[in-house]
């Protein structure tokens, strides 16, 4: 083909409108995305993206959310630190729109961060309803269960019983509840021991009281407190184990509760690698109740006991989880194989956990009594979902039903590993082979070119 300066400038006008179209293109793609925005997170973990529970915490905040952050415009390293912190906010934002968010740098407003407190290089202050929390920690967990102490409101206050030898929401022994304590004062939970041997009754705004298999026994003195602290409507966990009851005989007998002697056996646990006295709980073994009705995590009860309730018309019993679908109830010595014996032992499912209501004046009354105490301990706490487990009970009995607990999700493809010899194939395809396909098809089309013309 003869090029002239006519079929130039055909090809220039060609060329300019092209130009001109793809600039107009990308004018209104940018005004498009300026007012609409979409995202989709393709992390195999979904990372990006709020768990169901940080959006129900979302739906309870029902006023406007205010988040000061005070952060130097760059760290050290000459990040953008406001533009990180706030793609960690976004995702709150974008599902409750009424979150307010400002940046203050106390190298340019000293003045502004020494009023407010700040003490931390980086740190966020949010506000709601005249009620405020701090955060130095950014993760989805902290954040929301920063989110879920203002939901809350007042404190609720929890009270473990104390001076018998009983498991400790502040101990650090394998067999006491410290992590399970440390988890709830993360969520907004105050939390005191009370010797009722000192006390003169359990006071009237604890959410709850916690007996925690007790290993000497209560006086007589202590027991009667307890009764009037659930004759008056008070919310109780019991956590009972396949031990004696150390006094609290009269606190079984005001609830119904039919303690039958031994230890659960489940086969299933075989399948984990675990003793035969740790009974598995899953799904198809949760009833459908507010603390497990959403509830899929499987939870493990290590040395649990039967717990069982007489027919009652003042209390309102809901057997909460049942185990050892194929397994049985124990009643003999466990120092060998353990064996079913038709004779003596209660054959599966086995019900280890019970839920109690009623109505006390006014008041909507809640008791949890579960056959152990061992799968809040802090040895088996990390273990399935008994954590989650742990707090929905006790957000259930403080009356916070619609507050659930937020546990760190892995992110499982936050992390690349790949061998050296993978490593040289992709530094000699990206850094050598590549450049050279584009260098010599880039050669070939001109050399193609220069020859038509």
């Amino acid at each position: 083909m003869k090029i002239n300066s006519r079929l130039r400038m055909q090809l220039f006008a060609q060329s300019s409108l092209t130009l001109v179209l793809l600039v107009m293109l990308a004018a209104l793609l940018a005004y498009v995305a300026h007012d609409y925005r979409k995202e989709w997170d393709i992390t195999r973990s979904t990372r990006h993206t709020l768990s169901q529970a940080s959006l129900e915490v979302l739906r309870q905040l029902d006023g406007p959310l205010t988040i000061t952050i005070y952060a130097v415009a760059q760290d050290g390293r000459g990040q953008n630190l406001h533009k990180s912190l706030q793609e960690f906010v976004r995702p709150y934002q974008r599902a409750k729109p009424d979150i307010a968010l400002a940046f203050v740098d106390p190298r340019e407003q000293p003045k502004a961060a020494t009023a407010a407190g700040v003490r931390a290089p980086v740190e966020m202050v949010i506000e709601y309803r005249q009620r405020s929390e701090r955060l130095t920690t950014f993760n989805e967990q902290a954040f929301t269960n920063l989110l879920m102490r203002l939901a809350r409101g007042a404190e609720r206050l929890v009270l473990w019983l104390d001076g018998h030898g009983e498991r400790r929401l502040d101990g650090a022994a394998n067999h006491d509840l410290g992590e399970f304590g440390r988890q709830l004062r993360q969520k907004g939970f105050q939390l005191n021991s009370m010797n009722l041997a000192v006390a003169q009754d359990v006071p009237s705004n604890a959410a709850l009281l916690l007996i925690a298999s007790p290993q000497a026994d209560l006086l007589a003195a202590e027991v009667q407190k307890i009764e009037r602290h659930l004759k008056a409507g008070g919310n109780l966990l019991w956590l009972i184990d396949p031990e004696p009851l150390r006094g609290l005989q009269p606190v079984a007998e005001l609830l119904g509760l039919v303690l039958t002697p031994g230890v659960v056996v489940d086969p299933t646990a075989a399948q984990y690698r675990a003793a035969p006295t740790i009974a598995i709980g899953s799904a198809s073994g949760y009833a459908r109740h507010p603390i497990t009705s959403a509830f899929q995590l499987n939870t493990v009860f290590p040395l649990a006991r039967q717990i069982g309730a007489a027919e009652s018309d003042e209390w309102r019993v809901t057997p909460l989880i049942d185990v050892a679908q194929r397994g049985w109830v124990e009643v003999g010595k466990l120092d060998g194989k353990a064996v079913f014996d038709k004779a003596r032992d209660f054959p599966g499912p086995v019900n280890i956990a019970s839920a109690f209501e009623r109505s006390v004046g006014d008041r909507q009354q809640r008791v949890v009594v579960v056959g152990t105490g061992h799968f809040l301990s802090n040895t088996f706490l990390g273990n399935g979902g008994n954590l989650d487990l742990g707090i929905n009970i006790i957000n259930w009995l403080a009356g916070d039903d619609s507050l659930i607990a937020v546990q760190p999700r892995p992110a499982a493809d936050s992390a690349l590993d790949i061998d050296q010899t993978t490593l040289y194939l992709i530094a000699f395809a990206f850094l050598l082979a590549l450049p050279l396909v584009f260098a010599l098809c880039g050669t070939v089309i001109w050399w193609r070119r220069r020859k038509a013309l």
